[in-house]
């Protein structure tokens, strides 16, 4: 799989700093101390318990974008995927010092824990009367890593230990004591599970290019944050209601030794979060959302919130991580009560980087889905309008239809260059329904009218996009027009007639007018000439409208994709409109 290694950046060294600026600027809460390259609450409530966490940079908005009242009072950042020093964590702890005390959160990476940590036990020696006043939780969520393979190290922290955050950082807003807040916190991380999915690795900026990557077929399970190797590697990719069940068996095995990290006892109350590694579009996070839930309610579990979004990414990772938050059972008195979490997490922040979401459990999917809505339009009978030529008229459909099939190569050649390369599949698509309804025998010769429509219905169900609607509205004023036309067989001039309405009615819902390198081009050219002579001619109607979409090659396009295109580039390689073509390759394939 290709690499981005291309950034946008003043220079790699002073990417961290600059990047911190400008979560400031979109923040009037928050301050920053350059030289430590720390993020904290200007104006901090000095009577309530203090939130620091920390680590390498790269996994925004973790951890800087949780700095805000209801959450987090500090973040101190490292370098690309590099902790920061103890010095720099130690002035951040000078920074946010009070009198209710601290809690430091960090995800457990070695440079993390020991520099933190090295900074809290140097605190506590120059300031020996506060030496109780700040607590360490270290958080690891990660159930890639076995316990064999991770019996020194234990488990990685991943976007898990952002939970951690919220419910900590919610608890010492309402006021929460420092033993209160540290032993949610504790709570928490021992709670929680995540596990990351991949479909590549990420370059650091500054870093010589990666000479490696997983292949185009391949994902990789368990990756860590940082590159760092996963679970194993599959190929092919499954699609996601395979993948996705899977990693919640991984995740919530009471079978398991090397995994079973969480208590889970099958159909537990959960929070699931649903996290963005980075490169991942809304579109593919939504579908994982999805399927994620399903996997959930397949093993019977309750639960109670979801939330989505980018919380902890790995720069431009092109993955995502499901984190479980198991909450407690009924009747369990050694932990914090579940409507105490739910509310906790529920609680407003204004911390940037924490997501919106819903404080209710998810509705039932019957209740939110709906796969087929029921057809409640009342219609008219519509009247039965019969061609002249009942057979010829549906084989005149059929071949038209084969032809646009036939023709898709090279009109999505033709929309590479100057569209955005759907053309042709949809036309393709659309005429592979046309005649899938021909066998049927929803498009017959004695419903012109209705058969007409069928093909307005197919271009908006099956071609969708521009083009669909342009097809669909002009059938669909079509089949108005006949419907309106006197007898009830529909000759030459009755096809002419309707055809100019129909193109009127077009003209209302675009501003394409010839010559204008669109499909209006040919169709304006066929219906001008056909109509001119009240329907006869019909071979030198198709010939200017062929000429017309010939023409294209040298025009500049003033709509449709083509605007968006250098004119110069299309003249010179003499590509025709794409749409246009599929006009032009419709109505000959009608002539013969």
């Amino acid at each position: 799989m290709s690499i981005q290694s291309k950034h946008f950046l003043n220079k790699s060294e002073t990417l961290v700093v600059d990047s911190l600026r400008g979560l400031c600027a979109v923040n009037p809460q928050l301050a920053l101390d350059v030289e430590n390259k720390t993020v904290y609450i200007a104006k901090q409530d000095r009577s309530k318990v203090a939130l620091m966490c920390g680590g390498g940079s790269g996994h925004e908005p973790a951890h800087a974008g949780f700095v805000g009242e209801g959450m987090l009072t500090a973040a101190v950042c490292g370098n690309v995927f590099a902790s920061p020093n103890s010095s720099q964590v130690r002035r951040g702890i000078d920074l946010i010092s009070n009198d209710a005390g601290t809690v430091i959160i960090v995800k457990n990476y070695t440079g993390d824990v020991l520099n933190f940590g090295l900074a809290k036990e140097q605190y506590a020696a120059l300031h020996p009367d506060k030496a109780d006043r700040v607590k360490f939780v270290i958080v690891g969520d990660d159930v890639a890593v076995g316990r064999t393979q991770g019996k020194i190290v234990g488990r990685r922290g991943l976007a898990g230990t952002v939970l951690v955050y919220k419910l900590a950082g919610a608890l010492a807003q309402r006021g929460g004591s420092l033993n209160e807040v540290y032993n949610i916190a504790s709570w928490a991380s021992q709670n929680i599970a995540t596990l990351g999915v991949s479909l590549g690795h990420v370059h650091v900026p500054g870093t010589a290019a990666l000479q490696s990557n997983l292949g185009i077929s391949e994902v990789e399970i368990g990756m860590g944050i940082h590159n760092e190797s996963g679970h194993k590697t599959e190929s092919p990719i499954p699609p996601l209601s395979e993948l996705i069940p899977r990693i919640v068996d991984m995740m919530t095995s009471t079978s398991d030794p090397e995994r079973s990290f969480v208590p889970f006892k099958g159909k537990d109350n959960v929070v699931l979060l649903v996290n963005n590694l980075g490169g991942l579009s809304e579109l593919e996070l939504g579908a994982v959302v999805s399927e994620a839930r399903n996997a959930l309610d397949a093993h019977g579990f309750t639960i109670s919130r979801i939330l989505s979004g980018s919380f902890m990414t790995s720069l431009n990772m092109p993955g995502f991580s499901l984190t479980l938050l198991l909450l407690p059972g009924e009747g369990d008195t050694s932990t914090p009560s579940t409507s105490q979490i739910l509310s906790l997490l529920d609680d407003k922040t204004q911390a940037p980087g924490w997501k919106w979401s819903s404080a209710s459990p998810p509705a039932s999917k019957e209740s939110q889905i709906i796969e087929k809505a029921p057809f409640t339009e009342q219609q008219s009978e519509p009247r039965l309008l019969k061609a002249e030529n009942p057979d010829t008229f549906v084989e005149s459909v059929r071949q038209a239809a084969k032809a646009l099939i036939a023709a898709e190569p090279e009109i999505t050649r033709m929309d590479l260059i100057a569209g955005d390369g759907d053309c042709g599949l949809t036309l393709k698509a659309g005429a592979e329904a046309v005649l899938k309804k021909i066998d049927e025998g929803v498009i017959r010769g004695d419903d012109v009218a209705g058969s007409v429509f069928s093909i307005s219905q197919i271009s908006e169900e099956v071609m969708g996009g521009t083009s669909g609607a342009l097809y669909s509205i002009f059938f669909s004023g079509l089949s108005q027009s006949l419907q309106s036309a006197a007898g009830d067989t529909v000759i030459a001039s009755t096809w002419a007639q309707s055809l100019k309405s129909s193109l009127d009615n077009l003209y209302t819902y675009t501003r394409a007018r010839p010559p204008s390198r669109t499909l209006v081009d040919p169709l304006s050219a066929f219906i001008d000439a056909i109509s001119s002579t009240d329907g006869k001619n019909f071979r030198d109607a198709v010939k200017a409208a062929s000429q017309a979409a010939e023409d294209t090659k040298n025009l500049e396009a003033k709509a449709g994709r083509s605007a968006y295109v250098e004119g110069d580039k299309l003249k010179q390689e003499q590509i025709p409109d794409p749409g246009a073509w599929g006009i032009k390759t419709i109505l000959e394939a009608i002539t013969n």
